[in-house]
């Protein structure tokens, strides 16, 4: 549950009213799949309470299936983001204390029919801690046996983590797994346990046959697969805030995949949607419509890598 400072521009400690959003990687991404016309399913745990009630009936009004999402009870909550949207520095102060995503566990992996899927995605925010890092683990392990794809947004949070080597090695062991692996140069330096190696390593994981894409912020991105690098650039706007523009990439690119883009084009694609969420107020609510991103990119002069 994301609480925004509202009128926009009002400093987090200066907010007297607030307006409320789904938040949350994994929510965000299968908001935006199914805000481009995909279906998406979400495993999870939601805390047993109207928090968490509230989350599942805001997933399922933007079509996301809930059917495999968990009520927990005891001292387990939902995450809860108070932010600010202000263009230069915005602030948040997340609170995940006993999140209740953590408490994903086996049985709710064994619950799932993975071969009913076109793919498994998962966000490396609940790898940081058990069970549900060995949960989401199994599940990379029962999408292979079914042949499924197995996509991995790296989504390092260092808060949530014990140290930055359990980081390296559990993301590690995640990408081996993955066919589909998408991260900034941060997130792969972490991979890495080197941030000077973050590149290398992408470069690693591509020769291995996966597909990976290695985002760089305002400098854009490097899609790799196999010996192939392609370098691309990003849609300028005037941007309202930083926030949702991984997920909204990471949802618009898998359902751009999906719906029979090409690799370079589902990139394309991805980068508007960052654009666009960028410059609106929250994340899930502001993923765009085939229809919006349509009109975006006809009507934008198009990607441009910054000077060098």
């Amino acid at each position: 549950m994301d609480f925004y400072a509202d009128p926009p521009g009002t400093r987090l400690e200066d907010g007297a009213r607030w307006v409320s959003a789904l938040g949350g990687s994994s929510a965000n991404i299968a908001a935006a799949i199914c805000r481009q016309g995909g279906q998406a399913a979400l495993v999870t745990c939601v805390s047993n309470d109207p928090v968490g009630t509230w989350v599942t009936n805001q997933l399922a009004g933007y079509g996301v299936d809930t059917a495999h999402v968990r009520r927990v009870g005891g001292e387990a909550r939902n995450s809860l983001a108070v932010v600010d949207t202000n263009k230069a520095d915005t602030q948040a102060v997340i609170y995940r204390n006993n999140a209740a995503d953590f408490q994903l566990n086996a049985r709710d992996i064994a619950a799932v029919d993975f071969a009913g899927f076109g793919a498994v995605v998962g966000a490396g925010t609940v790898l940081a801690s058990e069970p549900s890092r060995g949960a989401t683990l199994l599940a990379f392990k029962r999408a292979q046996a079914a042949h499924v794809p197995i996509v991995l947004d790296i989504d390092y949070r260092p808060y949530s983590w014990p140290d930055s080597r359990t980081a390296a090695d559990t993301y590690a062991q995640a990408a081996a797994a993955s066919d589909v692996i998408v991260g900034n140069d941060d997130e792969f330096g972490v991979l890495a346990a080197s941030y000077d190696g973050g590149l290398d390593a992408a470069r690693a994981l591509a020769e291995q046959g996966k597909i990976v894409v290695y985002k760089m912020g305002h400098r854009g991105a490097i899609t790799l697969q196999g010996d192939d690098e392609h370098r691309t650039g990003i849609f300028k706007v005037d941007a309202l805030k930083p926030t949702g523009a991984g997920d909204a990439f990471m949802g618009t690119f898998l359902a751009s995949l999906a719906a029979g883009h090409t690799l370079r084009d589902a990139v394309k694609r991805g980068s508007a949607a960052a654009a666009i969420v960028v410059t609106r107020v929250g994340c899930a609510p502001a993923m765009p419509t085939p229809d919006e991103l349509d009109s975006f990119i006809a009507g934008h002069p198009g990607m441009s890598l910054p000077e060098e």
